[in-house]
């Protein structure tokens, strides 16, 4: 099965990313600090959209979600639904393994603040479209929060006027269905707009619509 593009390590199509990540690599020299590439079956059936790499997450481990708060919420769901198997231990060499889902990011690399800027989205949008074209069995596409969603919007060539981001929010585009939660970051769920259950819900509703 052919495998999706992947921006190079030390990738240069972003300056200010590709100068973010050289600053990290200094001052973190043990860090992964380059684009972080997408993780899960390459026959899966969900694509999880999420946002960028976490400076402390990804960043630092080099796999999506992985050391920060919004992995410890993203896998424990993924966990109890079926969707991965193993033990979640915040490092990229841990048991974990996904099953019929797939994690690539909106932006491969870590922006500062975790704001990525509009050109950056654009430039490293290829590599979520060959994403999209590449894998086979993709059905469902869970967008993690607006960024992703609104990303997913623009390599589908959707309209974002007519498939606004709401959290549960399903749009049939094509032949993909697009379901949208808040973003899993602790900013969400310390405020209260994104709680375990309700994530855990619009979980489940991508596992059902892929079947």
């Amino acid at each position: 099965m052919k495998s999706p593009a992947t921006p190079p390590r030390d990738c240069p199509l972003c300056p200010r990313l590709k100068e973010f990540r050289a600053a990290n690599r200094a001052k973190y020299p043990d860090w992964f600090n380059d684009p972080v590439p997408s993780f899960g079956p390459l026959g899966a059936r969900i694509l999880i959209a999420g946002l960028a790499p976490g400076l402390q997450g990804a960043n630092r481990t080099g796999r999506p979600f992985t050391g920060d708060w919004a992995g410890d919420l993203l896998y424990a769901t993924l966990l109890k639904h079926g969707l991965a198997k193993g033990l979640y231990e915040e490092r990229a060499d841990d048991s974990l393994e996904l099953v019929d889902c797939r994690i690539a990011n909106a932006v491969c690399c870590v922006p500062p603040q975790n704001k990525p800027e509009p050109s950056e989205i654009k430039t490293c949008r290829q590599f979520l479209k060959s994403e999209l074209e590449t894998l086979p069995n993709i059905k469902v596409i869970l967008a993690l929060g607006k960024i992703a969603h609104d990303s997913v919007c623009d390599t589908l060539g959707a309209r974002k006027a007519l498939h606004p981001f709401k959290h549960g929010g399903v749009y049939e585009i094509g032949k993909f269905k697009l379901i949208s939660s808040y973003h899993c970051s602790r900013y969400n769920t310390n405020t209260g707009v994104l709680t375990t259950k309700m994530f855990e819900d619009v979980v489940a509703q991508a596992k059902k619509a892929a079947r």
